[in-house]
């Protein structure tokens, strides 16, 4: 009886172990950071795909983007879905910190929105013009200008850019530099302001409204993908690699171009 006990026990556990290997994960977590729009409201969509295969999606929201790094480093995240790659890049730079992007997943155009004026020809000498605060994004809002006319960056600047680095300013715009989430909210008190895609979105702001958008042919789309980070060494994991499965799928890709109208481009 004792010998039949084990084999039974054996034969149980074997059958555990072969579920584990195989095609469902039974009851596993997978926790993820991110800001609301679209990033949480894009895994909303993965989470279902993911169920399907015994994987439970743990989505939690953030306002800022400190947190659901320094949570990822520390061990709190299995991944976030906030950023793109060239903030990550200096973020790690900066902190220490060591994240490494799963997959690239979607870009989301910078947009010149208007304020107090309606359009580029109607601003006036010594306009105040938002833009972020962080390294990475100001520089992108500053190429935006430049784009437009607005001023003129030193050459070679680049990504690099800040506001020592603007070469010529005709009309002296006032370039007010803002907390990223807060752009939205003072856009009625400026003149224009230059808006991060996630933060734009959130605000019921549509990038075929804003007076200008960043062209998608040139180096942002690829210096700003926004990607699913996770911290070096588990990019190669069973789960992430379902969630990346998941957010690069039909099912996402569909969602993303019926809900946000060309403020968020899938790059897959």
């Amino acid at each position: 009886m004792k010998r039949r006990l084990v084999s039974l026990t054996l034969a149980a556990l074997l059958v555990l172990g072969l579920t584990a290997c195989g095609g469902k994960k039974q009851n596993a977590t997978i926790k993820v950071g991110a800001t609301p729009a679209p990033h949480a409201a894009i895994l909303e969509v993965a989470k279902e795909i993911l169920a399907e295969q015994g994987y439970t999606l743990d989505i939690v929201e953030y306002d800022d983007y400190i947190t659901p790094n320094t949570s990822l480093e520390d061990g709190s995240l299995d991944a976030n879905y906030f950023q793109h790659i060239t903030y990550m890049n200096e973020f790690n730079a900066e902190n220490g910190t060591h994240m490494v992007s799963a997959a690239g997943i979607h870009y989301e155009p910078f947009g010149l929105y208007a304020g107090k004026t309606a359009a580029l020809a109607d601003l006036q000498d010594g306009a105040q013009i938002a833009v972020p605060n962080d390294g990475t994004n100001e520089a992108r809002a500053l190429l935006l200008l430049e784009q437009e006319g607005l001023i003129k960056l030193k050459d070679g600047v680049g990504l690099s850019a800040t506001k020592s680095d603007i070469a010529e300013n005709p009309h002296n715009y006032e370039i007010m530099e803002l907390e990223a989430r807060l752009l939205p909210t003072t856009l009625q008190d400026v003149d224009m302001a230059v808006i991060n895609g996630n933060y734009a979105i959130d605000a019921g702001l549509k990038v075929s409204d804003a007076v200008a958008v960043e062209a998608a042919d040139g180096a942002a789309a690829e210096a700003y993908v926004n990607v699913l980070a996770v911290k070096e060494g588990s990019e190669s994991s069973a789960g992430i690699q379902a969630l990346v499965k998941a957010l690069q799928s039909d099912t996402v890709k569909t969602f993303i171009e019926d809900t946000y109208d060309g403020a968020v481009v899938p790059l897959f």
